[in-house]
């Protein structure tokens, strides 16, 4: 017995002696571990960093914003100042689905009631309320959503109007846009500005893409500025807590030599042409030729730079990314380099029809030819063998150097993207000679219109140009226009005579091309152009009436010429007129407003600007129209205004006539008075057709007054000085 309790005796201290061994171990390693923490934190309260990291510089970080000041890009104006491209901004809103989406006071920020909250968004999205539903209903879990495309370029004032709503959860993040105001304007000389996406920074800005936007990009986009300044654990910020601030460089601002007047005007006729005859592409440019600013331009196809319609068939810039062959219109250089070489005999006479150059044969565009004519009928008539035989005359070398100086085949250098220098085929006799009459030789338009420049510079060729000048952000002009002679003066003053006289001779009606051209008494010049168009097949120039570039160059005054207008037209697919009235309801439309402004007629002391009257009742309208000294005409027999004949914006002479468009039945005003403008105001309203006679203003109309028309109604005007 007394064996057994010694044993246990035993048992039980070894026991005391294990427990007191294993706390001992465990109050060792608490205290290594509590002086290890110890250690740890005298560490980092001595020397304040974790891992190699400033813990005061992340705190701070934790309760500091940097904050991106974005720069505002700058505009684009016409000559005038009015607006042509504007910064703006967009919203996108979006709904936050998540629950466990909160704030700090413990209040919600994701959809509360989403049916309500449908309903509410219906009210400014062009959704229902059952399609925003399905938006904030989604079949799988998702922490947010947008609403498609109707969620996406809201206005300031679509997003103040969901804001005042009150809906738990619902956001918007703000981008910048670019807002095109006049729509379908020189949309490819001025081009466009798309969000971009950059990875570095992970921020979007506004780029351009196209045009005057991108080649003026850097001079418009400014400089982004930036705010880094405390927040509290709401992520407000603290008052006086600005840490760093650089401020935002907003961009310049570019103003064109454009002048809204004739652009809005030539994009109303070419749109009509574009109507009603299909052509495959178009070119119009206006310009001044004695300073090279270009006053209008368009081409077609073209697009809204506004709504993006039409970019997808339109992207190119026809001005200068494509080449064609300019056909007769180049008879302007050849006859410029004859005569100026002593190489045009304007008494010699020679065989019309046809000729042969190395066993080819060329003939004239009238096959049979003139008979035996003198040299100064081969340019009114346009005569190819008889540019062929002048070419000859100069011989190959001379021809070739007179291209040089034109600088055929050199890019001119227009601040335009993607500019095609084109090509000269002038290997063999062939070659040569049909480049006299611009078969074989591929140019862009600005190249043509850099040529022709010289005929008002007395043979100094004068760079086309677009913008007019740059200004900062607060007016002050840091780049001036300044006019750009290119090379050295390809001809003399007398060798310009000779030509400008030749091209008031295509206007006579016995001998010329371009009679139709003829603006009653006025003082101008033209050359026609038709140009085979090579087929894309290969081998040889399409076939058919249609498939030709058909173009004219008109100039004024004709004997000191300072306004050019450059047309082509290729492949009308309804060609139910001649070409040359096709181009003619562009031509003479323009001329006549180039004539009356190079006469100075508006005066701008008297001048008013068109308001908008689309939408008003006549009698409204024709209340601020008598303020503003305009005499309205109204086409239609109801109340509300349609359309208007001049746009919002432009600038008319007071007292003169404003023609509107209201519904119903119109009829046949008493034109008697009326000037030509009156009449294209009229045409381009009610889309009648016009045989204008004489000049002056009308004295008889082949309709009654009264009488009801539509568009394609005829409609002979005699006019009468």
């Amino acid at each position: 017995m007394k064996k057994h309790i010694s044993k246990l005796n035993l048992q039980k201290s070894k026991a005391r002696r294990y427990r007191f061994t294993v706390g001992r171990f465990l109050q060792v390693a608490v205290a290594l571990v509590f002086l290890v923490f110890v250690g740890r934190f005298l560490y980092i309260g001595i020397s304040k960093t974790v891992n190699g990291q400033n813990l005061r510089q992340r705190t701070e970080q934790l309760y500091m914003r940097n904050q991106v000041l974005k720069a505002t890009r700058g505009n684009i104006y016409d000559r005038n100042g009015l607006a042509v491209a504007q910064d703006t901004h967009q919203y996108t809103v979006y709904a936050i689905l998540d629950k466990s989406s909160i704030n700090y006071k413990n209040k919600p920020e994701h959809v509360v009631n989403k049916a309500e909250t449908a309903q509410k968004l219906a009210e400014v999205l062009p959704l229902s309320a059952q399609q925003i539903l399905h938006y904030l209903e989604p079949q799988h879990a998702a922490f947010q959503v947008q609403f498609g495309g109707a969620g996406n370029g809201l206005t300031k004032a679509q997003k103040d109007k969901i804001v005042k709503m009150k809906l738990p959860g619902i956001k918007f993040f703000e981008t910048q846009a670019r807002l095109y105001p006049n729509g379908n304007f020189a949309s490819h000389v001025v081009g466009l500005a798309s969000p971009k996406y950059d990875k570095k920074s992970g921020r979007q800005s506004l780029g351009g893409t196209m045009g005057l936007e991108a080649w003026y990009d850097k001079v418009l986009a400014g400089k982004d500025g930036y705010q880094v300044s405390s927040v509290d654990a709401a992520n407000y910020q603290t008052p006086n807590s600005v840490q760093t601030y650089q401020a935002p460089k907003d961009g310049k601002n570019v103003y064109l030599t454009i002048d809204s007047q004739l652009q809005e005007y030539l994009e109303t006729r070419m749109s009509y042409v574009q109507k009603a005859y299909n052509p495959v592409s178009m070119t119009a440019i206006v310009e001044d030729m004695k300073t090279g600013k270009v006053l209008a331009a368009s081409q077609r196809p073209t697009f809204n730079p506004q709504t993006k319609q039409g970019m997808s068939k339109s992207y190119r810039n026809i001005l200068v990314q494509d080449t064609f062959e300019p056909g007769s219109v180049f008879k302007v250089l050849t006859l410029a380099a004859a005569a100026n070489s002593g190489n045009y005999h304007p008494n010699q006479y020679y065989n019309s029809g046809s000729v042969t150059v190395n066993g080819s044969v060329i003939h004239d565009w009238q096959p049979r030819g003139w008979g035996n004519i003198p040299f100064s009928q081969a340019f009114p008539r346009s005569s190819n063998t008889g540019f062929v035989h002048i070419e000859q005359q100069m011989g190959a070398k001379t021809w070739r150097s007179y291209l040089r100086k034109f600088h055929i085949g050199q890019k001119t250098g227009v601040t335009l993207p993607g500019e095609q220098v084109g090509l000269l085929a002038f290997n063999s006799p062939i070659d040569q000679a049909v480049t006299s009459f611009g078969q074989g030789v591929n140019v862009n338009v600005m190249q043509m219109m850099q040529a022709f420049s010289s005929l008002a510079n007395n043979g100094q060729m004068v760079k086309p140009q677009f913008v007019d000048k740059i200004t900062d952000p607060n007016g002050k002009t840091i780049s001036g226009y300044q006019v750009k002679n290119v090379g050295q003066p390809v001809y003399s003053k007398e060798t310009a005579q000779v030509v400008l006289a030749n091209m008031r001779r295509v206007l006579n009606k016995r001998i010329g091309t371009g009679s139709v051209y003829q603006i009653g008494n006025e003082s101008i010049a033209v050359k026609t152009g038709t140009a085979q168009i090579a087929n894309p097949k290969g081998g040889g120039y399409l076939k058919g009436d249609s498939n030709y570039t058909f173009s004219v160059v008109g100039v004024t005054p004709a004997k000191h010429p300072r306004y050019c207008i450059y047309i082509t037209v290729k492949q009308p697919r309804h060609m139910s007129k001649p070409a040359e009235v096709i181009l003619s309801s562009i031509f003479k439309p323009m001329m006549t407003r180039i004539i009356l402004m190079s006469k100075n007629q508006l005066n701008e002391s008297t001048a008013v600007t068109i308001p908008d009257l689309v939408g008003q009742s006549y009698a409204q309208a024709e209340k601020l129209a008598n303020k503003l000294g305009l005499r309205l005409v109204k086409l239609g027999n109801e109340g509300k205004i349609t359309a208007q004949a001049y746009p919002k914006g432009q600038k008319e002479q007071s007292g003169k006539r404003l023609f509107v468009l209201t519904g119903g039945e119109i009829t046949c005003p008493n034109m008697k008075g009326w000037k030509i403008d009156d009449l294209h105001q009229f045409a381009d309203l009610t889309g009648v057709k016009l045989e204008v006679k004489g000049t002056g203003t009308v004295h008889a109309q082949s309709i009654a007054v009264n009488a009801a028309v539509k568009s394609g109604t005829k409609i002979t005007v005699k006019l009468k000085e």
